[in-house]
């Protein structure tokens, strides 16, 4: 069963900084697409930013510029940097993992298709 595990999350003033963390396991994280995601109350599901296998990267225009996405192939483990945090970005934020084989539930979104997610942790972003 693959796991994906947030951790990073908090509350913040507008302008702060926070990383989020995830690590993956029984994945193969190395070769395959993993992002994240956000959800704010009220709002729909949006994606945040991904990385490829070969470290493309894809983010959602409202993050570009602010925040990084990068990876640790050795730590199973994406991170997402955040600066210039504002109060819109406050929502929950989950990790995802492409699919490894074909199933039904999928969210395509920056070139791959999102199948695993993780639990989420919370950023709240104060004015």
């Amino acid at each position: 069963q693959v796991q994906l595990v947030e951790s990073g999350g908090g509350s913040v003033q507008a302008g702060g900084s926070l990383r989020l963390s995830c690590v993956a396991s029984k994945y193969t994280y190395s070769s395959s697409c993993m992002g994240w995601f956000r959800q704010a109350p009220g709002k729909e599901r949006e994606g945040v930013a991904s990385i490829a296998s070969d470290g493309s990267t894809t983010y959602a225009d409202s993050v570009k510029g602010r925040f990084r996405i990068s990876k640790d192939n050795a730590q199973n483990t994406i991170y997402l940097q955040m600066n210039s945090l504002k109060p819109e970005d406050t929502a929950m934020y989950y990790c995802v993992a492409n699919r490894i084989q074909i199933v039904a539930d999928v969210t395509a979104w920056g070139g791959c298709e999102f199948s695993y997610w993780g639990q989420g942790t919370q950023v709240a972003v104060s004015s």
